[in-house]
């Protein structure tokens, strides 16, 4: 008698698979979350977040009671930290150097010097304006007694912790000079500011290595030379105190 062997069949139960497959997912997350708080900016961040809680929200199981991803703190990258860092230390270099201009501007109120000593705030840094008429005797680069008191009283607001980098440039009108002592505007305007960064540095505070002088002669006029009002301003000595940090005043 033949018998017929019967083929038993085996339920394999695969319920397993489901919490199996969301510890995956989660894992595969966490990487990616890892891996982008080392990489991306704050904002690619937040919309990295937003996909993953979209995806993650409509689950049930271990994902189910899982912290939102928009509930870690946000990572900024180092440029941006950078960034704020550096406006940071702008912020106060312009306080700083506010503070020194209204010092200067209270000694120009307190000697009547409005119209030959003035002060402005740009984004190079603060720039002290000397007109030559109080300086200097026209054609000289000598230094008046007049000059000689200002560069004392200038060079004290000079000194400044930390120090900062000055620039002394020397400026003419357009006129020719007709005399052997200079061969030209540029010379003459060189050797004035020469002349007056060396008062500054009788200040034994200052540090010489921060100094530079420049001359420009008539070739960056403050205003057209046009008259004789307007080449008289145009005859100054310049003196730029650089800001150690980027700084951007209020226009």
């Amino acid at each position: 008698m033949r018998k017929n062997k019967q083929k038993k069949s085996h339920h394999v139960n695969e319920s397993w698979l489901l919490p199996y497959s969301d510890l995956l997912t989660l894992l595969l997350a966490l990487f990616i979350v890892l891996f982008a708080m080392s990489k991306v900016d704050s904002q690619k961040y937040k919309e990295l977040a937003q996909v993953f809680q979209g995806e993650f929200s409509g689950g049930e199981g271990i994902l189910e009671n899982s912290p939102s991803l928009q509930d870690l703190p946000a990572a900024d990258n180092d440029e941006e930290k950078d960034q704020k860092k550096e406006r940071t230390k702008g912020e106060q270099e312009l306080e700083e150097l506010e503070a020194i201009q209204k010092q200067i501007d209270a000694y120009i109120m307190e000697e009547g010097l409005d119209n030959t000593l003035q002060t402005k705030l740009q984004d190079e840094g603060l720039l002290i304006t000397i007109l030559n008429n109080i300086s200097f005797d026209s054609g000289s680069a000598r230094v008046t007694k007049e000059g000689k008191r200002i560069a004392k009283k200038v060079s004290d607001f000079l000194s400044t912790d930390p120090p900062r980098e000055v620039v002394i440039s020397g400026h003419t009108d357009d006129q020719p000079i007709n005399y052997s002592g200079f061969s030209s505007n540029w010379e003459l305007s060189v050797t004035r500011a020469v002349n007056f960064m060396q008062l500054l540095l009788n200040n034994d505070e200052l540090d010489p290595t921060k100094f530079s002088a420049k001359g420009y002669g008539e070739h960056r006029p403050a205003v057209p030379n046009t008259n004789e009002a307007n080449r008289e301003k145009n005859r100054r000595v310049e003196v730029l105190i650089l800001p150690n940090y980027k700084i951007k005043p209020e226009k």
